[in-house]
């Protein structure tokens, strides 16, 4: 590091948020990025909330892995320690937002009033002009927050984004973006996948190229100050054993949180993809399937007869595996897609997956373990239908009522529910372990 960037102050911080979901977010937090990081800037980015699509894309627009920061799930103390460390590290920080500013408890208006950052609020233009002002009047007071400027995005023409700007009376338009006549092509669980689209590369630099940013109004940005270095040395309970992760397009849902941890707890990790019919690889001491599409991806993963047998060898040898979601999916007997047409699975949970019209199960949920409480997620179109008694259930965040079921057999553990380790870390060690009871 040179000596100008080791006397730095911090970093500019923004939290990107918007009254609703679909107004444009994670574009204009993706363009934000990389219009920065052409400037020669080094640019962290984090996602509010459990998500794990956007955090791919916001990944290839800033060049560095995107953690997700969420008072509960992540907790207070691990998002104060990755905002610290992103401020000694980089020159901007953008935190993306999720849904509304003010949705969800807590919500991203939460975590900007607790980190003391200032809100960068989206709006989308396209179907209106003066009252952009009102809205962005009402979110900055409603709760109130520190509200840095405006963001107004899908702008038609010069006269457009001057009656936006006109309207917005004491608060700063920070930038535009005109309509995108390419949009980032949209799935059931958000953004498609990155490595899907073979021009996100160009994308990125053409939406960055777009952005009208106010230079002066984004120097004016306060700095969030890095904190002093905190050494994180978990206890090593993995040490010495090999862990398999599932890594291809059906397999694509973890947080890089988890396997950070994994490895910080000792563990050596190596990936296979079963939709190129790759087995378990022979040394693993425990195999993590996480979520992804194995839905979109049925005829290649019936197919796969040398990785269906594979786990299935792997499971009767008693090797620890956590199966999360489309995890779980892809080792149910079969699985039907949309369109109907039902696909041979590995066969190791009994019971059939169905794909649904509209989601199945969203929010917060924590899973009750013998180490205590690990929280996650959850978020799927599908329903499982197995015979198979649940050992428990996860709690849901908001009320507390009965969660997802959770499948054990042998040193399996399957669920809808997606885990996100760092909140517990010995719960998650003894995951793999295969001593969770």
């Amino acid at each position: 590091m040179d000596e100008h960037h080791g006397a730095r102050a911090g970093a500019r911080v923004v939290l990107v948020a918007a009254m609703a979901s679909g107004q444009g977010k994670t574009t204009v937090t993706a363009a934000l990025a990389r219009r920065l990081v052409r400037m020669g800037k080094r640019v962290r980015v984090f996602k509010c909330g459990p998500d794990f699509i956007d955090p791919l894309l916001l990944e290839r627009a800033c060049g560095s892995p995107v953690y997700n920061l969420d008072l509960w799930m992540v907790g207070l103390d691990e998002c104060r320690r990755r905002l610290g460390e992103a401020a000694r590290e980089a020159d901007a920080i953008l935190v993306e937002g999720v849904m509304g500013l003010y949705d969800g408890t807590p919500s991203a208006a939460d975590l900007a009033r607790e980190f003391n950052i200032p809100v960068l609020a989206v709006l989308d233009a396209s179907a209106m002009a003066q009252t952009a002002g009102a809205v962005a009047q009402g979110l900055r007071d409603y709760g109130p927050v520190q509200l840095a400027g405006v963001l107004a995005n899908r702008i038609a023409s010069p006269g457009h984004a001057a009656m936006v700007k006109a309207s917005l009376r004491d608060i700063p338009l920070i930038g535009s973006l005109p309509r995108q006549e390419k949009k980032l092509p949209e799935r059931h669980l958000g953004l498609v996948v990155p490595g899907e689209l073979p021009k996100v590369e160009e994308m990125l630099d053409a939406v960055a190229e777009q952005i009208d940013l106010d230079d002066a109004a984004w120097e004016a940005l306060p700095i969030l100050p890095p904190s002093p270095a905190q050494v994180v040395t978990p206890a090593q309970p993995l040490a010495g054993r090999t862990i398999a992760i599932a890594r291809d397009p059906a397999f694509v849902f973890v947080y890089p949180a988890n396997a950070e941890l994994l490895q910080q707890m000792g563990a050596r990790l190596v990936y296979f993809a079963p939709m190129d019919d790759e087995p378990v690889p022979p040394d693993a001491d425990a195999i993590y399937l996480p979520g992804g599409y194995p839905e979109l991806h049925g005829p290649a993963l019936e197919a796969a007869t040398q990785w269906r047998a594979s786990i299935r060898d792997a499971h009767a040898r008693g090797v620890p595996i956590v199966a999360e979601c489309g995890g779980m999916m892809a080792i149910a007997d079969g699985l039907t897609d949309k369109q109907g047409q039902r696909w041979q699975m590995a066969g190791l949970v009994q019971g059939e997956v169905v794909m649904q019209p509209r989601v199945s199960g969203l929010g917060l949920h924590a899973m009750p373990t013998a180490q205590g409480e690990l929280r996650g997620h959850t978020f799927h179109y599908s329903l499982m239908d197995s015979s198979l008694q649940p050992q428990g259930h996860t709690i849901k965040q908001n009320g507390g009522a009965q969660g997802e079921a959770i499948y054990r057999l042998g040193t399996l553990t399957a669920s809808y529910f997606h885990a996100y380790f760092p909140s517990n870390p010995e719960a998650a060690a003894a995951l793999f372990l295969g001593a969770a009871r």
